[in-house]
Order: C-alpha cells, then structure tokens, then sequence
C-alpha cells in the first residue's frame, strides 16, 4: 500500500508541473513541431520507438528527443514530432513511455503512459494545413522550390504546411502556390512567396522589405515561381513586443507598383501585396506565427444624357452581344482585366449621321469634371503615354441596323494612386465620353486617322456630349479567392 500510493504521488508531481504552455492535452504540452512534459528526475523513463522497442529516455538529438534538467527534481522531455518516438495514430501525435520507479530497491514498472497531442488542436495548425491539390498542381515541376530539404517523409512535409511528391526524388517537398510562413525553432523566419498570390500575377523583383535593405534580408534562394526569405527574428526591420513573458516578433513584405503620372493624375495596373508575419513566443513555449496577405480593394462605370442621345455600355465580353444591367454595377474587374466600352447613338434613324468619339477618360468618381483624371482617348486616338494603351474595336456587325452609330474600344483595368506615396485611392473608377454626329461631306470623311496628329474639323450636327457609363467599375487584386484589406 506504502509503495502504491508513493507511486500515485509521484505522478501527481510528474505530469501536474506548472509550465507557461496553455495548450496541454491531459499531462502533455502540445506545441508546434514537439510535445513536452514535466518529469520526477528521481523516476526511470523508457520510451517506445515507431517499431515498438523499448529504449532508456535520455537525449538524442539524432532521434528528436531532449531530456533537460528544469530543477533538483525535475526535467523537462522534448520530442519532435517527426523523430523516432512519436507516431501518428487516430489524428493524434503518440509517444508511449513507461515509468519505472524504485519502491523496494529494484526498479519495476509501474505505469504505462501514452502522451498524445491532437494535430486539429494544435496552436497555428490552421496557418500550416497543407495546400490544396491545385495550389500543388499549379506549380511547374521546374520551378519547385525545395521546402524540406530529402530524405523527408510525406507526413513531415505536410505539417510544414508543403507540397509533397514521392515521384520527384529530386525536389518530393516543394511550396505550394501560395505564401508559406514560418517561425523556426531556431529564431528564424522563413517565408516563401509565389508569383501567383495576386491577380495579376505578383512581380517577385518588386518584393522587399520596406524597413530593410541589407543583403542578409535578400531572398536566398528563388526562380520564376518563387522567393525564399530566410533571416533572424531580430533583423530586417522587424519590431518586438515584450508583455510579460510574451514576445512577439513582426515584420512586413510589400511589392513596389509601377505607377503611370500624366497630368497630375496617378495609375497602375499591378498587384498590391503587402504580407504581415507575426510570430510569438510565450514563455518557453514557442507558437507559430499568424500570417495575413492584404491585397486592393475593386474599383467602378456611371450614365447621363445629353442634347445628343447617347448611351455608353459595358459588354461581357468581345463579341459585344450581352451587356451588363443596371442591377450588375458595379463591375467586379481584376487588375490588367478588359472592359469592353461600346458608345452609341439613341432614338435616331438617319443612316447618314456617324458617332465620333472625342476624348474618353476615366475618374474616381461620377463627376465627369472631378480630379483625379486619366485619359483613355485622346482625339478619338488611344492615349500613347499609357503603358496597356486602349485598343479600338472596328464595328463590323451585320445584325446592327445602323453600325455608324456605334464606336467600341477595350481597356485594360487599371485602380487610381496617390502620385506622392503610390498607395492605391479608395473607391470606384468610372468611364465618360464626350462625343459628336458628324455628317460626312466632300470635304470630311468623319473618320478618325489616329496617325495624323490633327484631324480636320468636322461638320457636327450637334456639340460635344459628354456620356457615362451606367455604373463603375470594381478593379481588384485578388489571391486565392479571397480579398484583402
């Protein structure tokens, strides 16, 4: 009986210790990439390997397992999960220890324990869930970049939040097609970026560190796919937070834009990225990082009439046979997308009038006269000072009653910026015209040549109408179906 409850005491002590770690399954600390547990320095251990052997507990880096003395009582048992002690079983990481205690001057076992920590429960699990079967499809084979270094295992890749491939020996644990971060036990970041967590693709030469620009915070490894940033807690930039026995490490990614300037107004027509990593430390006990990626918010078209009846419309596609309705607006578009603008002549049956279109410009708001402005056609012409120029449609439909009455052209999506700190402007962009009727004579074919600097003047039954669209335009970037602020 005296032995027994000795014994019972002893447990008592072993799996109760008082420790920092708040994610304890039963007697074991559950943390990311190892379980941990207090033990009475005074009781014998033997632990089970993933083949059933018994083996005294003592440390072995090699097999992932740490015995350290916590005080003249205790000590404090590391395994990593991917070591020679700990299995997968039921959704569960196990290590099975026996404890042997000295009642009666020989040693004998007392009890069995198995030490468990559910993978669903474990603190960031959700930032490390492996990617999807396309985010590992989307990924050339040629641009793998390695994220486990082989020999690994399928399980170990995936509770690094990787892509895993027996069939490539070479490269079998690659990042997916997305952002992959990480905190290492070993006080480093490690983050990979993919071309494609934006829409359009994201720029990777654009990528740095706003705070930071040293070589030691350049990628170390990267392709057309992908950049690898490896770099200490404490260095490029990133700030730490003490509270208490809390510490919190973050820093931020962002990708420059090229911004277009023309007249006081500022476009561009790429991704904005901007990747905030966060990592914490509570106490002893390490906790993966919380990972966001912030992208654009869309933008916007609008409609008013004139003396001269005219309509501007957006059509789904390049064919130019549906348009959007008024309950459609507005427009969800991705960045460098095509809107499809399309201006024509209302309640009018002279087959010898033509539509010209003067100048169309677009705006962030539906005040045609409201800056900022950016130009879209000039004179009729495509604006040559834009990098994505706008593309005139020929109207050579036979089904239209009047083709003269329609003029169509394509833009490529674009969001306003502030020209001083290239930050994109909240808010919708939408599209105007100012147009005219011209009757050809002899002496005007009312025809635009946009190779002739200036076109003759034309004979205009009517002056210059301004028309909008019938609702914005939502530019956005976009990752992963989602949006981001």
């Amino acid at each position: 009986m005296a032995s027994s409850m000795s014994a019972a005491l002893w447990m008592e002590m072993i799996f109760g210790g008082l420790n920092s770690c708040t994610n304890w399954s039963t007697s074991t600390c559950c943390s990311l990439g190892h379980l941990s547990l207090y033990a009475f320095i005074l009781a014998s251990y033997v632990v089970l390997d993933v083949d059933g052997n018994g083996t005294p507990l003592v440390t072995d880096e090699g097999c992932g397992i740490w015995v350290t003395p916590e005080s003249d009582d205790y000590v404090v048992i590391y395994a990593k999960y991917d070591g020679c002690y700990v299995q997968m079983m039921e959704d569960n990481y196990t290590m099975t220890i026996f404890l042997e205690v000295n009642t009666t001057g020989e040693w004998e076992v007392y009890q069995k324990e198995d030490l468990m920590c559910p993978i669903s429960e474990l603190p960031g699990s959700r930032v490390r869930d492996a990617p999807s079967l396309s985010e590992c499809s989307a990924v050339p084979r040629g641009n793998r970049l390695a994220c486990v270094s082989p020999p690994v295992s399928q399980d170990v890749c995936l509770q690094n939040g990787c892509c895993y491939d027996q069939a490539n020996p070479r490269t079998p644990c690659y990042f997916g097609n997305r952002v992959t971060a990480q905190c290492t036990t070993d006080g480093m970041f490690s983050i990979a970026v993919s071309r494609g967590v934006t829409l359009p693709s994201l720029i990777l030469s654009s990528v740095k560190f706003p705070r930071a620009s040293g070589a030691g915070c350049r990628p170390i490894a990267q392709n057309d796919f992908f950049l690898l940033f490896s770099f200490p807690l404490s260095a490029c930039g990133t700030t730490q937070t003490v509270n208490g026995p809390n510490v919190v490490y973050e820093n931020d990614l962002v990708a420059d834009k090229d911004v277009i300037n023309w007249g006081g107004s500022s476009i561009t027509r790429d991704s904005t990225f901007r990747l905030h990593i966060r990592c914490s430390f509570i106490g002893s006990e390490y906790v993966p990082l919380n990972v966001e990626v912030y992208t654009l918010l869309p933008p916007p078209p609008a409609s008013s009439m004139g003396p001269l009846t005219l309509e501007m419309r957006i059509a789904l596609d390049g064919q130019y046979r549906q348009y959007y309705a008024d309950e459609d607006y507005p427009i969800v578009k991705v960045l460098r997308d095509s809107v499809f603008v399309e201006v024509r002549i209302l309640n009018r049956r002279d087959p010898g009038v033509v539509l010209m279109l003067d100048q169309c410009w677009a705006t962030a708001s539906s005040n045609p006269q409201q800056l900022p402005q950016w130009p879209i056609l000039v004179n009729g012409c495509p604006f040559d000072g834009d990098n994505y120029m706008t593309q005139l449609v020929p109207v050579q439909d036979p089904s239209l009653q009047y083709p003269l009455y329609y003029k169509r052209f394509i833009v490529k999506t674009f969001t306003f910026v502030d020209s001083a700190g290239q930050t994109s402007l909240a808010g919708l962009v939408y599209f105007h015209c100012s147009a005219s009727a011209c009757v050809p004579s002899a002496q005007v074919q009312c025809v635009t040549r946009c190779f002739i600097r200036r076109r003759r003047a034309l004979n205009l039954l009517e002056p210059a109408t301004v028309v909008s669209a019938d609702g914005p335009v939502e530019f956005y970037m976009a990752g992963s179906k989602e949006r981001y602020e």
